[in-house]
């Protein structure tokens, strides 16, 4: 059974930091790539950080400087590392694993950033 378990979520100030985790079971972790998409109240889901299986990174421009993606193959999980939040950061904050024409979505973890 394959599954990816977001947590780390909260509400917290603007400028404050807060890491997600994204632990996965029953897949090969290390061949899949990783992607952390947000999806904000009355907006699509977008992009937020990609990592590929050989460890090349992409960043939504909003993002860029602030956010890292990174995981770790003997834990199975990924991580995001959000710093410097803003309100616009706010929404529920998925992550996924994509193989080919395999794809698999965890449950979200909510962010709400106050000003």
């Amino acid at each position: 059974q394959v599954q990816l378990v977001e947590s780390g979520g909260g509400l917290v100030q603007a400028g404050a930091s807060l890491r997600l985790s994204c632990a996965v079971s029953g897949i090969g972790f290390s061949t899949f790539h990783m992607t952390w998409d947000r999806q904000a109240p009355g907006k699509q889901r977008e992009l937020v950080a990609r990592m590929t299986s050989d460890g090349v990174t992409d960043y939504a421009d909003s993002v860029k400087g602030r956010f890292t993606i990174s995981r770790d193959f003997t834990k199975n999980t990924v991580y995001l590392q959000m710093n410097k939040l803003k309100p616009e950061d706010t929404a529920v904050y998925y992550c996924s694993a994509a193989f080919g024409s395999r794809d698999y979505w965890g449950q979200g973890t909510q962010v709400a950033v106050s000003s």
